[in-house]
């Protein structure tokens, strides 16, 4: 199995940008797809992007689209999420998540979860 851990959340104004990554350890040879998510206060958790194993293949939210980018470094067994134009709204716990099967916008197809990181914008 993988154990993912995420950092780069904070606290930032409305417009600003944020990058948060996601480093696995582990099982990280296995053809993981990777997969960011987020939930805010009293929301349900939705996803946000995933990228497969090899980086050829991105998914994006489609309301989020043009505002994110997920990429990964191999060498470091990284998966990076680079948020810009950042808003109010975008306020929430993001989790990277990893699957070896299923379909990348399905939360229940991914079988390992990080601990999540905070990321508040305000007004």
């Amino acid at each position: 199995q993988v154990q993912l851990v995420e950092s780069g959340g904070g606290l930032v104004q409305a417009g600003d940008s944020l990058r948060l990554s996601c480093a696995a350890s582990g099982r990280t040879d296995t053809k993981y797809l990777t997969g960011w998510f987020r939930q805010a206060p009293g929301k349900e958790r939705e996803v946000v992007a995933a990228i497969t194993w090899s980086g050829r293949s991105l998914f994006y939210r489609g309301s989020l689209k043009g505002r994110v980018t997920i990429s990964r470094v191999d060498a470091n067994n990284t998966v990076f999420l680079q948020m810009n134009s950042l808003k109010p709204e975008d306020t929430a716990i993001y989790y990277c998540a990893a699957q070896t099967q299923g379909h990348w916008d399905i939360e229940h197809d991914y079988a390992y979860w990080g601990q999540g990181t905070q990321v508040t914008v305000s007004s």
